[in-house]
């Protein structure tokens, strides 16, 4: 990409889509393009046939998306199925006939079936049922089937990526419907160290987990150096280690400064009892390895809820 092609960042306001807006910016590229929602609704085909047409970017990168954990995808599955829907086809429809050159759609592991062997592989998309997570997933296979279909048909080089677990700054701290970890930040940041907090699970399943500061990194990468068919359409994204969330627990209420919290796991929702993605497809098409520890990932998320957070900046 010239560092002054138009590029667009779908879901700049959220965790994934604000970390590729600071990759993009601190690398050099200087005609970023965002939009809030207010401004262009992504899930309103004429609104969407409006920002192409005015702005005509060259790149997409498509992160935005109707998110959050489990417990949100278990109360709110239609709005988790069709607005997810709906900003996928819209998106990558218009990129198509504005002739965008590339574009990066953001999927989620939670597309994996729940009885694939371990760590999952590309082609075990599609294949098996998911998780409680199931209307997200769906959605999330159907954009990556989108990207695939409009390469077969048309040849356009649209592309999916599968993170793995994702943490790190302007994530959802201290929403209802939040991420594990913001979750346990925020959990712990507001409880009395002598408190016993309520978590859902057992604490026994295990995740793998990326600081969102590097998944932007390896975005941009494939952006730049990496064809449809060097990844064959899709490529997952992750660490290639799990953690226990219990484990993660006592990391978390150590690093904000609470050893003495405990915590009571209610067991109703724990979701499947791991989540390992294989990064080899990726591994052979970048020497790219992600740079920030599980431990370093969590100190400076919580740094940055203590500064934005409380002063009633974050979310």
């Amino acid at each position: 990409m010239n560092k002054n092609a138009k590029i667009y960042v779908a879901g700049h306001m959220g965790l994934v889509g604000s970390a590729i807006y600071r990759e993009l910016k601190a690398q050099g590229y200087t005609n970023v393009l965002t939009f809030e929602h207010h401004e262009f609704d992504l899930a309103d085909t004429n609104q969407t046939r409006k920002l192409f047409d005015k702005y005509k970017p060259e790149y997409v990168f498509l992160a935005a998306a109707f998110a959050g954990g489990i417990k949100r995808a278990i109360d709110s599955p239609s709005q988790m199925l069709v607005e997810n829907m709906l900003i996928e086809a819209n998106v990558i429809k218009r990129a198509y006939l504005s002739k965008v050159k590339k574009l990066i759609f953001v999927a989620s592991s939670c597309i994996y079936p729940v009885k694939g062997t371990q760590p999952y592989v590309e082609a075990q998309i599609g294949t098996g049922k998911t998780d409680e997570n199931w209307g997200y997933a769906i959605a999330k296979i159907a954009g990556i089937e989108l990207c695939h279909a409009y390469h077969r048909q048309y040849g356009k080089e649209f592309m999916s990526v599968v993170p793995c677990n994702m943490y790190g700054p302007n994530d959802d701290f201290q929403g209802k419907h939040n991420h594990v970890i913001p979750a346990l930040i925020g959990k712990c940041v507001a409880a009395d160290e002598k408190d016993t907090i309520e978590l859902l699970g057992d604490g026994k399943a295990t995740r793998e987990f990326m600081y969102s500061e590097d998944f932007a990194e390896a975005c941009v990468m494939i952006m730049e150096s990496v064809n449809y068919d060097d990844i064959q359409g899709v490529v997952n994204v992750g660490t290639g280690y799990q953690v226990r969330i219990d484990s993660l627990f006592n990391l978390i209420k150590r690093l904000v400064g609470k050893p003495g919290l405990k915590c009571n796991w209610t067991g109703n929702i724990a979701g499947v009892p791991a989540k390992l993605m294989s990064s080899q497809r990726l591994s052979e098409v970048l020497n790219w390895q992600p740079k920030t520890s599980l431990q370093e990932g969590i100190k400076r998320s919580y740094d940055w809820y203590c500064t934005h957070c409380k002063s009633g900046e974050g979310g």
